[in-house]
Parts: C-alpha cells; sequence; structure tokens
C-alpha cells in the first residue's frame, strides 16, 4: 500500500498537512490535518459586553476581517434589535465587495495561478509574466482600498458601527475610487482571456453537494436569510445547527462538517452552480467564457468560479460607487442601542465560503454563548471527498504527480486554515472542544 504523506500544504493561509493510503488504483483513506494552534475566539468572548465581540471576532482571520466584523455587528444587532439603515447596509456591502476583489485577487493570482501556469509561486512567474502579476497586485490593492475607505483601515476595521458608520466617505474618495475600480474591470478582460485559454484537470467524480446563502433579492449578492444546498433542501439560517451537522475529528484541530453523513462545498464554484443564473454584465460573459461546468463535479474549477465573482465584485462595486456619487451621503444619527437579553444567528458568503455568526447575551448584554463556524471548517469533508475521488482518476501517476495534484486540490478550496481550527488537545488520550 502506497502512502503519501504532505507535512505542509503550500501556498494556502495557515498550516494543514495531508496523508493519502493508496492499495493499487483505490484510495483507501484521506486526512486533511489542519494542525494550526486552537484559537479559541469562541470562549474569549463569553462574559465580554456586546460592544466588544466584532473587534474581537475579526482577528479571526486578516484577510477576511471585514468579512467577520460586519458579519458580527448584524449578529449583535439581530441579537438586540438594533435597527440597521439602508444607507449602512449599502456601504457595508461595498466594504465585502472590497473584501472579494482583495481575496480573490491574492488567491487567483498568487497562490494558484502558478499551478495553471507551472511555476513555483508567483515570484517566479512574475519572471515570464509581468504585466499579468503587475494588474493582479494592482487589483489587489484596490481592494484593500476599498476596505479602507469604509472601514477606516484595510485590515481590522475601526469605522464600522452598530447600525451605521463612523465616519462617511466624501464624494471626492468615491470618485477617485471609482476610477481605480474601472482601470482593474478593463485589465480583467486580458486575465479572463488568458485564463480562458488554460485547461484545468479533470477527474472522475460524482456530482458536488453544494451549500450557500439564497442571495436577498433577485440579483447576485452575499447576504441572505435562507441556506440553500444543490440538491433541493433549504433551511432558515437561524436553523443551521440542524441543517447539517458538526463532528470532532481525532486528526485535525478543525470540526468536520456533513449533511446526513454527506460531505458538501462552500465558496465560490458552490455560489455559482446555485445563483450563477443570476449573474448580469461582465460577470456574465466571464462565466460563459471560462466555461464552468454547471452541476460540477470537479471542485478544481473553484479557482475559475473566483475569477467570476472578482468580475462581479467589480462591477457591482463601481453600481455602488455610481449610485453615492448620484445620490450623496447622508449623515444619520446612530440608533440608541437598548441593552437586552437576545440572541442572533447570520450567514453571510465570504471568499472561501458560508460564516456562521451565533451570540447569546443576557440583561446585562454580556456573552452567554457564541459560535463562529467558518467556511474552511465547512470545507474540510468535501476536500477528503474530492481527493479520494481525483486520487482515484489518477492513481497510475508517479507519488511525485500526485502530490503536486493533490496539493492543487486543496489550494483550489482557497482554505484559511487559521479561521477554522476549534479543538486543542490538552491530553494524550483525549481532546477537548472549545466552543
Amino acid at each position: 500500500m502506497a502512502r503519501i504523506h504532505i507535512d505542509h500544504i503550500s501556498r494556502v493561509e495557515g498550516h494543514g498537512a495531508l496523508t493519502v493510503e493508496l492499495d493499487g488504483n483505490t484510495v483507501r483513506d484521506v486526512k486533511l490535518n489542519l494542525f494550526e494552534g486552537m484559537r479559541g475566539f469562541e470562549r474569549v468572548v463569553l462574559g465580554r459586553p456586546f460592544t466588544e465581540i466584532p473587534a474581537i471576532i475579526c482577528r479571526i482571520c486578516a484577510i477576511c476581517s471585514a468579512g467577520h466584523a460586519i458579519t458580527a455587528h448584524m449578529a449583535v444587532e439581530k441579537a438586540l434589535g438594533i435597527p440597521v439603515p439602508a444607507q449602512t447596509e449599502l456601504l457595508r456591502e461595498l466594504a465585502f465587495l472590497g473584501m472579494f476583489i482583495e481575496s480573490h485577487s491574492l488567491h487567483v493570482f498568487a497562490l494558484a495561478l502558478p499551478d495553471y501556469l507551472g511555476y513555483a509561486g508567483i515570484a517566479d512567474m512574475a519572471q515570464d509574466h509581468k504585466e499579468v502579476v503587475t494588474k493582479a497586485l494592482q487589483i489587489k490593492k484596490t481592494g484593500n482600498a476599498v476596505q479602507e475607505l469604509i472601514g477606516g483601515r484595510a485590515i481590522h476595521h475601526v469605522n464600522t458601527t452598530f447600525g451605521g458608520f463612523g465616519k462617511l466617505p466624501s464624494q471626492s474618495e468615491v470618485r477617485e475610487l471609482r476610477a481605480q475600480l474601472a482601470n482593474c474591470l478593463t485589465d480583467m478582460d486580458g486575465i479572463v482571456e488568458l485564463l480562458a485559454g488554460l485547461s484545468t484537470p479533470d477527474y472522475a467524480g460524482e456530482e458536488i453537494l453544494f451549500m450557500a446563502i439564497r442571495p436577498a433579492g433577485d440579483g447576485y449578492g452575499f447576504f441572505g436569510d435562507t441556506i440553500v444546498f444543490s440538491d433541493g433542501r433549504e433551511a432558515p439560517v437561524d436553523q443551521y445547527k440542524t441543517a447539517f451537522q458538526e463532528t470532532e475529528s481525532q486528526y485535525s484541530n478543525a470540526k468536520r462538517s456533513t449533511v446526513d453523513g454527506l460531505p458538501f462545498m462552500v465558496g465560490a464554484l458552490a455560489r455559482i452552480n446555485l445563483f450563477g443564473d443570476r449573474l448580469t454584465g461582465k460577470a456574465a460573459e466571464a462565466l460563459a467564457k471560462l466555461q464552468i461546468p454547471v452541476p460540477s463535479k470537479n471542485a478544481l474549477y473553484n479557482n475559475l468560479a473566483q475569477v467570476v465573482e472578482l468580475v462581479y465584485a467589480l462591477e457591482r462595486a463601481i453600481e455602488i460607487c455610481d449610485q453615492i456619487l448620484a445620490e450623496g451621503l447622508k449623515a444619520e444619527p446612530l440608533p440608541e442601542v437598548i441593552v437586552r437579553s437576545g440572541q442572533g444567528t447570520v450567514a453571510t458568503e465570504l471568499p472561501r465560503g458560508t460564516l456562521y455568526h451565533s451570540f447569546s447575551f443576557d440583561d446585562n448584554g454580556l456573552v452567554t454563548a457564541a459560535d463562529v463556524i467558518t467556511p474552511t471548517a465547512l470545507n474540510q469533508a468535501s476536500v477528503e471527498q474530492e481527493i479520494t475521488n481525483l486520487g482515484t482518476s489518477y492513481a497510475g501517476q508517479t507519488e511525485d504527480e500526485l502530490q503536486f495534484l493533490f496539493e492543487r486540490l486543496v489550494r483550489a478550496y482557497d482554505p484559511c486554515i487559521s479561521c477554522s481550527v476549534h479543538i486543542v488537545q490538552v491530553k494524550a488520550e483525549g481532546r477537548h472542544t472549545i466552543d
């Protein structure tokens, strides 16, 4: 029996290992070990006042800090009945779009594209593809600029508050940002053409079960109240604990999530499969050019799905800037917050997939329970299933070739391992869950 062990998966956020055991042409076992140190954020916030929760929770991740900060604000607002004006929702969406632009460009160009073009990393790739890399870095920089303008800084926002913002962007700042976004959208035309000419390895597998939040309204988007699975199942977000099941893993510091024992995938490919028909404009054109198969049986297409969403995020951010420039922003008083007991659960779509935040408070507004479920934790079982399918399809390859394919597939999920860990080993014979 052959055993392939990758003790450190490269070009991903955080630390993880992969072990695959093959018996001839059959994959006998796959273990994705997310051994990043336990973070313990759900325990840290217990007993803390509601006002501190977003600032603490957003430290779970720097890449998606805007998503964690805004989702935490939304969960607290739901628990305490804090009203949120439409203008605040619009600016929060713009901050989310900046996060998607920054995160997707980082992953697609710096972490995934070297696999397609045959380079060890972005530095080597830049020697032969300087123009593409230069444009990619500018796109990422623009995503950071969006977040900095709305959130006060690019990482760990300080300008977001309950029901509003501390400072609103000026018209001149929005106008300058729009120009940057428009340049990036133009640059994406050539990048989409380049990626459309690249091949994605195929492998035999069953149709992937996908999960995402149905966007509010009729368009594409990242906010909503209903959990949707590609097999037709649906559930309200506040019933997430019965919509899927979390179990502890004996070999990983992240929980595994399944639906009736079946793994499922979240992220860009899930959203494109479930709601790609809502895309319009250049995003719809990019989806057609990149020829992502729907329904999908190949998780490697998540990279191209992120490219489609990158185009969407740029287009939608420009639309919001145009709306702000046409209508202006009004200085609105922050809503009164009445401290009370309550419980709030919110799910949003982040670059890597669905994020769940759930908090309960006592009469003094102190946290009595907290639950945070991140996309990478949701995807762990799916990664192992797709590695099994990939390994079975390419069982005749050399171990080096298989190792490259396995790492490539793990990278396609764009894992943020630091976000996912919830378990700490406290003694040799047992494990303890911090949640």
